[in-house]
C-alpha cells in the first residue's frame, strides 16, 4: 500500500453508506490512527488484491499437486471432433 500512497491520486470514488456503517468506519480509523479515507482505501484495497489473487493464485497439498503435473505432463487428450474442427477451412478462409 505504501506505493499507493505515493502515486498521483486522479481517480474519485463516491460511497453511500448508512450512519451506523459510517460510525464503525470511522471508528475503525480512529483505532488504527488513519483517516477514514486512508482506512477505507487501504482495506479495500487489500481486500481486493486478495479477491484478485485468488483467480490466478492456488495452493494444493503434495497429493493434489503431483496429480496436477501429471496432467499437464500427460499427452493432450484425443478429441476427433475437435481435431476435425481445427483442421477444417472455416468460413473466413473461404474467398
Amino acid at each position: 500500500m505504501s506505493n499507493l500512497k505515493r502515486q498521483q491520486k486522479e481517480e474519485r470514488i463516491y460511497l453511500r453508506v448508512t450512519s451506523d456503517q459510517k460510525d464503525a468506519l470511522e471508528r475503525a480509523a480512529q483505532e488504527k490512527h488513519t483517516s477514514l479515507t486512508n482506512f477505507i482505501l487501504e482495506n479495500s484495497y487489500d481486500a481486493a488484491q486478495k479477491i484478485l489473487a485468488e483467480k490466478t493464485h492456488f495452493i494444493l497439498n503434495d497429493d493434489q499437486w503431483n496429480a496436477f503435473c501429471e496432467a499437464l505432463d500427460s499427452p493432450p487428450k484425443e478429441i476427433p471432433a475437435l481435431r476435425t474442427l481445427l483442421t477444417k477451412p472455416s468460413v473466413l478462409d473461404e474467398k
